[in-house]
């Protein structure tokens, strides 16, 4: 894990969680770390236990010198596609920042520019540097705090486990019980696999 891509004294780590749910929204978070700030227990979210995500969730909070969240719910999810959507999300998690950013580091391959700030894509940049890996831990635990929470709901699609992944349960609940208010119509929601054929 590397400290900062560049000597700008406002870097951004920026990236988002919940691009291949079929179900609730798009959240993204950005993250500005003092420049001496470092820590190594700071990864990528996919690569820590729910327990250390919400533990390092409350550590980022009190080290930033400014961190937000941009969401972007099915709805706009549908109209915008998923691509826009998490762009939108993050830059709604950018307009957010106490600081503006002088630059931008984003998990992935495609971002669209945030007003005039330089910006760099870097993949797998989660795993890379500390403020992209602190942005996928914000992302991924307030993402799947809503999802537990809107499971209190709908229970029968068990958004408590799968978040709204497309686990072969959570496909089996949709054709059992058709869509909830909260499932994203644009995306491909029966596997066809499950199909009956006579």
């Amino acid at each position: 894990m590397i400290k900062k891509l560049t000597h700008h004294q406002y870097e951004c780590g920026c990236d988002e969680a919940g691009r291949g749910c079929l179900a609730g929204p798009v959240v993204a978070a950005a993250v500005i770390f003092p420049n001496d700030f470092f820590d190594s227990a700071i990864n990528d979210s996919k690569m820590l236990t729910e327990k250390k995500r919400n533990f390092l969730r409350e550590l980022i909070g009190t080290k930033t010198l400014s961190s937000a969240i941009g969401f972007v719910d099915h709805h706009e999810i549908d109209e915008l596609n998923i691509l826009n959507a998490s762009f939108v999300a993050m830059h709604r998690a950018i307009e957010k920042l106490s600081v503006k950013p002088d630059f931008i580091i984003v998990d992935g391959n495609r971002f669209i520019p945030f007003q005039d700030v330089p910006h760099q894509c870097i993949v797998k940049g989660d795993a890379q540097y500390i403020a992209i890996a602190a942005a996928s831990i914000l992302a991924k635990t307030y993402r799947d705090e809503y999802m537990k929470k809107i499971h209190l709901e709908y229970p029968m699609y068990h958004w408590d486990k799968n978040k709204g992944y497309p686990t072969k349960e959570h496909r089996e609940a949709i054709k059992k019980y058709g869509i909830s208010p909260f499932h994203r119509k644009s995306f491909k929601l029966f596997d066809t696999q499950l199909e009956l054929t006579f």
